[in-house]
């Protein structure tokens, strides 16, 4: 079996595949601080209500945007499952042609999530936007090549900002409000949340329609925890919660065969 690991700034999202069959999926807030022991007993748990036995688990794939819980997140892979692991970094065989201008400075999640989208759509451009904690709007061509992007504050991030930066506007919780004009302090800050995110997300794409496409029409592809908050907006084309999953899936795939007793750290 093959635990794969999106360790995001608000979320750890893991999924277990047997196979290439995706059986199922959990959720962890990410904390600062976790011991390798609080991850891996955390992660056995998960197996253990899910009636999978931890020496099952052969190998784990990994991507990660929050540096100070690699350490930990190796050490309790190593101690507590296996020491067959990829953890996504600059080098590894994706099958994508990265177009930046630093490869290095791309994103592992962007990586992951560019390439799943490329397997459920071959042969179309594709845009893949991420409702995380920062949102990303990311360009794939119809022959493979990872084109680059753009990023900006998710709506969650931009609540947090109001909320700590400002005396008295409160925290809310991210909805589709009944009305753009809101009708108090919560709803007008729910209106502002959600319709911005919109508006950044319909510009984008016209402008990567336009500029990176040529006039093209591509695939608007999302992911991400809040992404559902946004379907009725009709933004995009297809909503994957599990795309990152299945992207390490894939690299996983392509990667297997560098695997060996000892532990890989996998580049991409």
């Amino acid at each position: 079996m093959l635990m794969c690991l999106d360790v995001g700034n608000t979320q750890v999202h893991g999924g277990i595949f047997k196979d290439d069959e995706l059986l199922f999926q959990f959720r962890k807030n990410t904390a600062y601080g976790l011991s390798s022991d609080e991850l891996g007993i955390f992660l056995r748990g998960v197996l253990r209500e899910n009636k999978v036995e931890a020496k099952n688990i052969e190998v784990v794939s990994v991507c990660s945007v929050v540096p100070h819980m690699d350490y930990s997140l190796k050490s309790a892979i190593r101690r507590y499952f296996t020491d067959k692991m990829i953890f996504v970094q600059p080098g590894v065989r994706s099958g994508l042609r990265i177009k930046y201008s630093n490869p290095a400075e791309v994103g592992s999640d962007r990586i992951v999530t560019a390439l799943a989208a490329k397997q459920l759509y071959p042969g179309k451009e594709l845009l893949v936007v991420d409702f995380g904690t920062a949102s990303t709007v990311d360009a794939i061509s119809k022959e493979g090549d990872y084109l680059g992007g753009a990023i900006f504050s998710g709506p969650k991030l931009m609540g947090e900002a109001l909320e700590t930066k400002t005396a008295k506007l409160p925290s809310v919780e991210i909805i589709r409000p009944h009305s753009v004009c809101g009708q108090s302090t919560v709803e007008s800050i729910q209106s502002g949340l959600y319709w911005s995110t919109v508006g950044a997300v319909k510009e984008l794409t016209l402008r990567f329609t336009s500029e990176v496409f040529h006039g093209d029409t591509p695939v608007v592809v999302a992911t991400g925890g809040l992404g559902k908050v946004f379907s009725e907006a009709k933004i995009f084309d297809y909503y994957h919660p599990d795309l990152a999953l299945v992207g390490l899936h894939a690299i996983y795939v392509k990667n297997k065969d560098t695997l060996y007793s000892s532990n890989i750290e996998a580049t991409l």
